[in-house]
């Protein structure tokens, strides 16, 4: 399995015979998409930063809420969070994505805003690959995302909807992020994870994607 990050929350994973795309950005926000293809896109919520699907080709199927879905035998669990941390009133819903693909479980959590309580986190089990928004501003912040890693202790944790030198919006940078983490500075992102079962090892590493060099 072969994971790009396109920018933003935006991820293209690659099976053996799925393509799955998080969360597709039109270009107000100021990252370019690109022409890209695949079988399933999974939007977690209504923004335009989020749910541009129709700039995705290849008529997938569009996963848009809560609910469990096997789509081309790929196993998704939608489940209903907020946006913020009062229930919503401010920025609305989201929806974290449980991806279950070639014995891999992939966690998105969307632009959620709010760390998740106990209960709701148990549905969360055995995450291999975590996908965690880390910038603040209208998602969780650099502490909650690490909070968020300790909680679900996955494998692999990638960081998403951060300050980059394209995003046309304030959110804070990578730095924070990576000094809760203890992840060093001289650790260079890299264009993609190529990753399998065999390859998960134990404890939790941080993986830092660039989105400029991207397929």
């Amino acid at each position: 399995m072969e994971i790009t990050w396109l920018g933003h929350s935006c991820f293209k994973i690659k099976g053996k015979k799925v393509t799955i795309i998080t969360d597709p950005y039109d270009d107000s926000i100021g990252y370019t998409l690109g022409e890209q293809k695949a079988d399933i896109v999974t939007l977690s919520h209504s923004h335009p930063g989020h749910c541009f699907a129709k700039g995705i080709s290849g008529s997938p199927r569009i996963l848009s809420g809560p609910g469990e879905y096997d789509v081309a035998g790929v196993l998704i669990t939608g489940i209903k969070t907020f946006h913020d941390a009062v229930k919503g009133e401010e920025r609305g819903k989201n929806i974290i994505y449980l991806i279950d693909i070639e014995d891999i479980r992939i966690c998105h959590l969307g632009d959620l805003g709010h760390v998740l309580d106990a209960e709701k986190a148990s549905g969360l089990s055995d995450v291999d690959i975590l996908m965690v928004p880390v910038g603040g501003v209208s998602t969780i912040g650099a502490s909650d995302a690490a909070e968020m890693t300790r909680l679900l202790d996955p494998k692999i944790v990638i960081p998403m909807h951060y300050k980059t030198e394209d995003l046309k919006f304030q959110l804070d940078s990578i730095d924070k992020f990576r000094k809760e983490m203890g992840v060093k500075t001289d650790i260079k992102p890299e264009p993609k994870l190529v990753i399998g079962k065999a390859g998960l090892l134990q404890g939790t590493q941080v993986f830092l994607m660039n989105y400029r060099l991207a397929d």
